[in-house]
């Protein structure tokens, strides 16, 4: 029971929680402007703006400077490991999509058939930097709103 005081608790799981969820909502939203068409799936899905991937880790980062100083290896720890989340978002992860259209492409020349929803390869993976930055700034944001006006 004392185990499940302490999650309820944990003001950084909660900061990391809010902002994946803030992002998530603002991510599926902006695509149904985009794209005119509401699509759910989003809510869960990869990829997109902004990053829910760097929201996270920079609110957990931000709430752990909050909480443990922002002078203390806990948080240089979560700083850096937030910053490399935020570069492979930006490079590996990017890439992984692009490369994924374009066989999805390719595979679509070759054969007449449309491929099904699970053949086809994942392209919302990464995310452009604007995607990032904008993630990394909902991490800030959501971390003043616990933090400081609450």
């Amino acid at each position: 029971m004392e185990v499940i005081e302490q999650l309820i608790s944990n003001r950084i799981l909660w900061a990391g929680v809010f902002a994946w969820a803030s992002a998530q909502i603002l991510k599926t939203i902006t695509f149904a402007v985009i794209n005119k068409t509401l699509d759910i799936k989003r809510l869960l899905g990869d990829g997109g703006m902004p990053s829910a991937h760097s929201a996270t880790v920079t609110a957990i980062a931000v709430a752990t400077g909050f909480i443990a100083g922002f002078d203390t290896p806990v948080f240089a720890v979560a700083i850096m490991l937030a910053f490399i989340v935020m570069h492979d978002a930006m490079g590996v992860r990017l890439e992984t999509g692009k490369q994924a259209k374009i066989i999805n492409d390719m595979i679509k020349l070759v054969y007449t058939e449309d491929m099904s929803p699970e053949e086809k390869l994942k392209e919302f993976v990464g995310h452009t930097p604007s995607q990032v930055i904008a993630g990394f700034v909902l991490g800030i944001i959501v971390d003043i709103v616990i933090f400081v006006l609450l």
